[in-house]
């Protein structure tokens, strides 16, 4: 079996494919996986880095407003398709998986050309552009979010990577934070903002951290590479551990109690999947669906809002750290940020695909059987003489 992935761009496209492909390869070690991506996405980095095939074709971003950019689009959408198109006939794809961004919507075209069957997954409660247009080429519609609005959309959950949906925060508690050289005694503060890290978030801990440590509260700050220098570890009786980036976000994980963060779709179905209670702080552009992507968890008493203009040292120290330093409470907020989570999203997908594939793949079977009869027909009618494929003619 074939199967390629279309998702590219952001992290919040990539992780969930790639999530899927090792479930994929879990189930059936001979399933062939390949990656659609462009040259501009983090996927140059991540797919090759966990071992899978990339194919490139060119981004066609779709403007949101009418500009002059808008005459070009059909041009290069129709190169993009063209590109998908040879991907596909390579590979023998026998599914299309799409997950939204910039590769997506060429993929889908070049899928219904091609008449590969799709599968689309959308992890946001609002759903973009490119699995908007891709709903409609497809009944095999599932989402990441249980309020996503979509045709055709079954709520499955966000595929996550296994070393995270498998991982016991506790067992490996001690270990992960003598990994990050963290008392084992002390509450623990993760805070991050993505793959790039967060200013904002940056610098409302910037001034509260003082207080946080004089709380006897432990931080493990992941800066982003762009921020390193802005910040550096301190000893002392309560650590504060600051890194650029880390690759063993499980680690990170399994060391913290509480986390401060951003509320990509990624984010909140890991956090939940492992049960810690965060501090969600929605990027403040876009269309508002990290707001969205938090607000469930917290309505259900699994984390805190706050709005990116309204983050400060002040909120941190009068709203945040009276909770860190709370433990029945924080263990209340992990229990029902836990009951919120699904683990296995990723092997359910996995299941999903490898269906219609299947199924796609008995189909084809008696129309290509039926096909090859209405062929010999036609060339018998055409030349009575000539025998018809599997027919032999007898001697006379």
């Amino acid at each position: 079996m074939r199967v390629v992935l279309a998702g590219g761009g952001s992290a919040g496209h990539i992780e969930p494919a790639l999530a899927l492909a090792d479930a994929l390869r879990q189930a059936d070690r001979t399933i062939e996986v390949t990656c659609l991506g462009t040259e501009r996405g983090l996927e140059t980095r991540l797919v090759p880095m966990r071992g899978y095939e990339l194919a490139l074709i060119p981004a066609v971003p779709l403007p949101r407003s009418v500009t002059p950019q808008l005459l070009t689009v059909p041009g290069r959408l129709a190169g993009a398709v063209h590109k998908a198109g040879v991907v596909l006939e390579r590979t023998g794809a026998d599914v299309l998986v799409g997950f939204g961004g910039y590769v997506a919507t060429p993929a889908y075209l070049a899928a219904r050309r091609h008449k590969v069957p799709i599968v689309v997954h959308e992890a946001n409660p609002s759903p973009g552009i490119a699995n908007r247009l891709g709903a409609h080429f497809t009944t095999h519609v599932f989402t990441g979010h249980p309020d996503t609005k979509m045709r055709n959309a079954q709520y499955l959950g966000q595929p996550i990577r296994r070393q995270i949906a498998e991982l016991d925060r506790f067992a490996v508690g001690d270990k992960a934070r003598a990994h990050f050289g963290l008392r084992p005694d002390l509450p623990v503060l993760l805070v991050f903002g993505g793959s790039q890290g967060a200013r904002s978030l940056n610098s409302a801990l910037a001034g509260a951290l003082d207080a946080i440590r004089a709380a006897g509260v432990q931080v493990l700050h992941i800066t982003g590479p762009r921020n390193a220098a802005e910040a550096q570890s301190t000893g002392g009786t309560v650590p504060y551990v600051a890194v650029p980036y880390v690759d063993r976000m499980d680690l990170a994980y399994a060391a913290a109690d509480f986390a401060l963060c951003r509320a990509g779709a990624m984010t909140c179905a890991e956090l939940t999947a492992v049960g810690m209670p965060a501090a969600y702080v929605p990027l403040p552009i876009g269309n508002g669906e990290q707001r969205l992507n938090a607000l469930p968890i917290v309505q259900r008493g699994g984390g805190l809002l706050v709005e990116d203009d309204e983050l400060t040292a002040d909120w941190i120290r009068g709203a945040l750290l009276p909770v860190l330093t709370n433990i029945d409470q924080v263990a209340a907020m992990s229990e029902a940020a836990a009951a919120l989570g699904r683990r296995d999203a990723d092997r359910w997908l996995a299941k999903a695909v490898i269906d219609v594939a299947t199924e796609a793949a008995a189909n084809r079977g008696p129309q290509a059987a039926a096909q090859g009869a209405q062929d010999a027909t036609a060339a018998e009618a055409a030349d009575p003489h000539s025998p018809a494929p599997g027919r032999h003619r007898q001697n006379r």
